[in-house]
């Protein structure tokens, strides 16, 4: 009979390093970490948040480029509908002043102006 004989390791040292600084509710840095490795983690937590907050942004400036884009179309629209009520309201205008200036003696001026008047 052959017997094998492993010599007595003693793993809690390794169990301790492995499970340092682990508790209830987050994971704390053990003193095995270098300051360095925890500023470098603390940069790059810093860096994705800055960057999440940059992709709003652009999204949000996105938005308003579409919502300013809408605004401009409408008032294309409104400004050509104005310059089309001013072209009809020339006309009618126009079309008053032959009315008032074929009737110089002013009878049918007169006419209009009282049953304008007393209507």
């Amino acid at each position: 009979m052959i017997l094998f004989f492993f010599p007595y390791r003693d793993y809690r040292g390794n169990r301790i390093a492995l499970f340092d600084g682990i508790e209830e509710g987050g994971i704390r840095a053990s003193s095995s970490y270098s300051s360095h490795e925890i500023d470098e983690h603390d940069n790059e937590r810093a860096v994705d948040g800055l960057q999440d907050r940059v992709n709003l942004l652009k999204r949000l400036t996105g938005d308003i480029h579409e919502e300013v884009e809408s605004h401009n179309r409408m008032l294309d629209r409104v400004g050509n509908d104005m310059d089309a009520s001013r072209g009809i309201l020339s006309g009618t205008m126009d079309r008053f002043k032959m009315v008032f200036e074929t009737d110089q003696a002013g009878g049918c001026l007169h006419l209009w102006h009282h049953s304008w008047l007393f209507s």
